[in-house]
């Protein structure tokens, strides 16, 4: 299995059609055909359903896309590192990002942190954090940023300076929107439809609520908080959801209360114990650590900078 052969498999599931995805790698529509032919013999597995006008993947397919994808993107990694081995002022560093309004303080740092290395390029992957820790793992990405406490035999990490606060996400005529006083309880969730995403369900909210899981309906999960902010402003139910993820300002249509008791999330930049970062990786984590110390102090945190 060749890598060119991954690429060119990409680029026909990415098209959904044979003939425009030969026009993009500029081969011929019969060589790239062949090459798919050849492909789904060698994995001894249809990847493909062949439409009139259109294809698309079977699920062995989609199962070979996410694989290619990592596959291509760490050999794009290697090539990237190697030719700027000599580049003292820049390189590539790639980071995986779970939802947090804490990715203020990164995009901060990478700015100060270009100023030094003005030849940086960066590349962003958001999810959630199952999603990037995958990523991490297979050492697609340098660095992520987990809504997470890190497993410390796995991982190395800096804490940032402040914790993610959890709440509701609700229509603002909604009766929740309208009751006195500024948060939420269990009481008052008790038998509501309710949207969150799989991790926090699991891992948070049973710190908030104790014993009283069994009261809380889970109506539906979502691994990005705007996509359930759109359900709950459709009054199908109430988003938990960290603050500053989703605009409640007014006009929006949507209204936030924080929980009672407060449930708050660390936020980690992270990355593996024991793994070889390229020469601008490591000084970008050194500026890191700098600016955020060991305890995720606030040296560095200027607004200003």
């Amino acid at each position: 299995m060749e890598l060119r052969t991954m690429r060119y498999f990409l680029a026909v599931a990415r098209e959904e059609n044979m003939t425009r995805a030969a026009e993009l790698l500029h081969v011929t529509q019969p060589t790239l055909s062949k090459a798919m032919k050849s492909l789904e013999k060698e994995l001894g597995q249809k990847l493909f359903t062949r439409h009139s006008f259109s294809i698309r993947l079977t699920e062995e397919g989609l199962l070979l896309r996410k694989r290619a994808e990592d596959l291509v993107g760490l050999a794009d990694r290697i090539s990237g590192e190697f030719s700027t081995l000599g580049d003292v002022a820049g390189g590539d560093v790639y980071f995986g990002l779970a939802e947090s309004y804490q990715v203020r303080y990164l995009a901060r740092e990478i700015k100060a942190f270009r100023r030094a290395y003005p030849s940086l390029r960066y590349h962003i992957t958001s999810g959630d954090t199952e999603q990037v820790v995958e990523k991490l793992d297979r050492g697609v990405l340098d660095f992520a940023l987990l809504a997470d406490e890190p497993d410390s035999d796995k991982y190395e990490f800096v804490a940032l300076p402040e914790k993610d606060a959890w709440g509701v996400v609700m229509p603002e005529g909604s009766p929740l929107a309208q009751k006195s006083g500024g948060c939420v309880t269990v009481d008052d969730l008790a038998g509501l439809p309710l949207f969150c995403s799989e991790q926090a369900w699991r891992n948070d909210i049973p710190r908030w609520c104790g014993d009283r899981m069994d009261e809380l309906v889970l109506e539906g999960s979502f691994r990005l908080a705007y996509n359930g902010s759109v359900f709950a402003r459709e009054g199908l139910g109430y988003l938990l959801a960290l603050e500053h993820l989703i605009d409640v300002s007014e006009g929006s249509g949507l209204a936030f209360k924080l929980l009672e008791p407060r449930l708050e999330t660390g936020i980690y930049l992270v990355w593996r114990r024991l793994t070889v970062l390229s020469p601008i990786a490591k000084r970008f984590l050194a500026h890191i650590e700098s600016a955020f110390g060991e305890e995720g102090g606030s040296p560095g945190l200027n607004p200003a900078r």
